[in-house]
């Protein structure tokens, strides 16, 4: 297989079990919204659930897989031991993380407090607490899951890491129906799947990893050599990663201050994050270890070619879900979540967040391309700078613009911030050569995705008039909402073929393959 249908055959292979792992998310969002609706017990899960994801972020994907792939892609590359060497990750990481989940079950009310004080004095901050000493473990099995994901990524098997988080969902689902059946606690069931679903899918990759012989047992951690360089390159990265969430903290305090806000807003980032796990956790998983291997080899042109590739297919696929998100956000919710205790106004309160997301749904995406630029020349510190000044225009903004739009302010701080640090990471990039330019097939489609995404948005607002009358009509609405969206996808694939903004024949021939 050439090295250009085989990134593009693994980003179509992650981007599809990423894409069921999402549906199921998006189903499983959907009921809990039914179950809960914005109430205490749904603000109070959502804020647990996101304690060890936070963290999770800051250790695995945010600091120490950024860290780790390159390293381990090159020992690779070079057949210099990186069976040992992932060993000794595997441990370390291990280590670290059972002495702070255990820390951390402890400090629990402080870190409820840190990211709803909202909560304080009201039944949603002890149902967050408990919630969140049930759940917290999850970030050892989920954290040791993504080391042994990034070793089944360099190795260029990347079906197990991506469908790992499909069964994440499959629980979720399962113990939702069974609690609703059998009149058990829906917040507390949510929680005990938390953790079980995280010694599911750690269990899934190490199996995977173990056939393409990378058996990881933990043992005693030892610090050689490359791990002391492997944390003096995670460092940077974990506080990047550590800013990032400051982010997500400064929104949640900020929805924190008003009822069902958090709800709304975590509703919202669902529905956007179905694109951008689709599209920038594939390009991201992908683009990562190839880059790495390119550099390895010294292959400039490659290396153009992958980030331009990247760029390209991202975008082709983002920039339409982001304007179907910016105008048509009201069915989109209607259909999704509008049942049992979520009602209209939780539709229009939520719809508006989606519409500012919308707007930063391709910045979110193009981060995920152009970090890999830094990373795998394994520089972390410099888009740790830049994370500093995103979070300090997403704080300025959030903060500073709560008491005139109300919540409102959490999503546009998130968006611009976003826009920041594209702009801080294309600036940075300049000085990178070739292999970080973007090459004039990229160039000619850009504006061609744009015109063909317009045309589409255009469409959808013409067929959503046309549509409404169903929309009104209970058993008809998700008829309307599948017409209307596939409307959508077939005017948008129409022009871009036609302006060759895109072609169908790549894309087909690499799902083939």
């Amino acid at each position: 297989m050439s090295n250009k249908s085989g990134m593009m055959g693994g980003f179509l292979t992650v981007g599809m079990w990423t894409l069921l792992s999402r549906v199921l998310g998006f189903a499983r969002d959907i009921m809990i919204a039914a179950y809960l609706g914005t109430g205490p017990a749904a603000q109070a899960f959502i804020v647990a659930f996101s304690l060890p994801n936070l963290f999770r972020r800051f250790f695995a994907e945010g600091a120490f897989n950024t860290a780790f792939v390159p390293m381990f892609s090159k020992k690779l590359e070079a057949d210099d031991d990186p069976l040992t060497f992932a060993r000794d990750a595997f441990s370390g990481l291990g280590a670290i993380l059972v002495g702070f989940s255990l820390v951390a079950m402890v400090a629990m009310p402080w870190l409820v407090w840190m990211m709803a004080s909202g909560f304080a004095g009201d039944e949603r901050f002890d149902l967050a607490v408990e919630y969140g000493r049930i759940a917290f473990p999850y970030i050892l099995f989920i954290s040791l899951a993504a080391l042994l994901s990034g070793v089944l990524n360099a190795t260029r098997r990347f079906k197990a890491a991506a469908a790992a988080p499909v069964l994440l969902n499959i629980i979720f689902v399962t113990g939702l129906v069974i609690a609703n059946s059998a009149g058990l606690d829906i917040g507390l069931t949510l929680s005990w799947m938390v953790p079980i679903a995280g010694v599911a899918q750690l269990a899934l990759v190490w199996v995977a990893a173990k056939r393409a012989g990378f058996a990881l047992m933990p043992r005693i951690p030892r610090m050689t050599p490359d791990l002391k360089r492997l944390a003096l390159i995670a460092a940077p990265a974990a506080l990047a990663g550590g800013v990032v969430q400051i982010n997500l903290l400064v929104g949640r305090q900020v929805a924190s201050q008003y009822d069902s806000a958090i709800a709304w807003l975590y509703n919202a980032d669902r529905l956007y994050q179905l694109p951008l796990g689709v599209v920038g956790i594939a390009i991201g998983i992908v683009l990562l270890p190839d880059l790495s291997r390119r550099l390895q080899a010294g292959d400039v042109d490659g290396g153009q070619h992958a980030f331009s590739r990247a760029a390209e297919i991202s975008l082709a696929l983002t920039i339409p879900a982001a304007v179907a998100l910016m105008v048509i956000p009201i069915p989109l919710i209607e259909v999704a979540f509008q049942r049992g205790k979520f009602g209209p106004e939780d539709t229009v309160a939520t719809a508006a967040a989606v519409q500012i997301y919308g707007l930063g749904l391709p910045a979110f995406v193009v981060a995920k391309v152009y970090q890999p630029l830094f990373f795998a020349r394994e520089n972390t510190k410099t888009p740790f700078y830049f994370a500093i000044v995103s979070m300090v225009v997403n704080a300025v903004l959030a903060i500073g613009l709560a008491p005139i739009v109300g919540y409102l302010a959490a999503a546009i701080g998130t968006t611009l911030s976003a826009w920041a640090m594209v702009m801080l990471l294309w600036f940075g990039s300049r000085s990178m050569g070739q292999a970080a330019k973007l090459d004039r097939q990229f160039r000619v489609r850009f504006w061609r995705i744009m015109l063909a995404s317009g045309v589409m948005g255009a469409g959808l607002i013409g067929a959503q008039l046309l549509l409404n009358p169903l929309f009104e009509i209970a058993g008809w609405r998700y008829l309307a909402l599948i017409i209307l969206v596939g409307f959508g996808m077939a005017l948008y694939g129409g022009v871009g073929h036609m302006i060759r903004a895109f072609r169908l024949a790549d894309i087909k021939g690499a799902m083939r393959r």
